[in-house]
């Protein structure tokens, strides 16, 4: 073999290491360049990630001052509409007890409603002898009708006409006064007791009143308006028509 065959051979064996360390340098530039994308692909998706939890998590704080600023708000209406309640029915009970106010000025209305608070007491106590309280100024209505009451309340009850006995020495309050704002008052009606005072049996006007709204209340904040007359048959039924 001469020196330019070996020449030859040598050209050839470098040509084909070059071939082979292109080819592997391209082999390994494309993996690199696999691995970079993946690994990019990766910290992005990570960051895509990091950013949707991120957002998740701002919108459910968002959904969550939402929902409180709501319950206050519904809260806050809430409290506003029990409280127009609250003074609606406030009102309407004074405008109430001004009504009632007026039920005495009537005497011949009031003597009849006396008689019958005085004739239901009676019934309620079932005493043979009681304690009969009144205003200082319905002295004289209570006297006038004591005798058609316990004759009445005999008949009824089927029994002998009870003892009543009015209190001459301690009466109910009078009626509301505006040089006596705070005082204590009753609008009238009576208070019956037993001889030794362990039964009682108050039948005044603003205790009717206050019963009647105790027990009326939830009727009453539904329909805001009570005339005159549905304040009357809530007291005293029939009594007053």
């Amino acid at each position: 073999m001469n020196d330019a065959d070996v020449a030859k051979q040598i050209q050839q064996m470098v040509r084909f290491i070059r071939q082979e360390a292109d080819e592997k340098a391209n082999e390994i530039s494309v993996s690199a360049e696999e691995e970079f994308n993946i690994e990019k692909l990766q910290l992005v998706e990570a960051e895509k990630k990091k950013i949707r939890q991120e957002y998740e998590r701002k919108e459910k704080q968002v959904e969550v001052r939402k929902k409180i600023e709501y319950s206050m708000q519904l809260n806050a209406s809430r409290i506003k509409v029990l409280q127009a309640q609250d003074d609606l029915v406030n009102k309407m009970k004074d405008d109430a007890m001004k009504e009632l106010l007026r039920v005495s000025h009537n005497h011949h209305e009031y003597k009849n409603l006396l008689k019958d608070l005085i004739v239901q007491g009676l019934l309620r106590l079932k005493e043979p002898a009681v304690l009969l309280r009144c205003r200082k100024e319905d002295h004289h209505h209570v006297e006038s009708i004591l005798h058609s009451a316990k004759h009445e309340y005999a008949s009824k009850a089927d029994v002998h006409e009870p003892e009543i006995i009015v209190d001459h020495d301690v009466y109910l309050p009078p009626a509301p006064s505006h040089h006596d704002v705070h005082g204590q008052f009753c609008s009238g009606g009576i208070v019956l007791a037993s001889r030794d005072g362990k039964i009682v049996f108050e039948s005044t006007l603003d205790a009717r009143l206050e019963v009647v709204f105790r027990k009326k209340l939830p009727e009453i904040q539904v329909n805001t308006i009570l005339l005159p007359f549905q304040i009357r048959r809530l007291l005293f039924g029939q009594t007053a028509a």
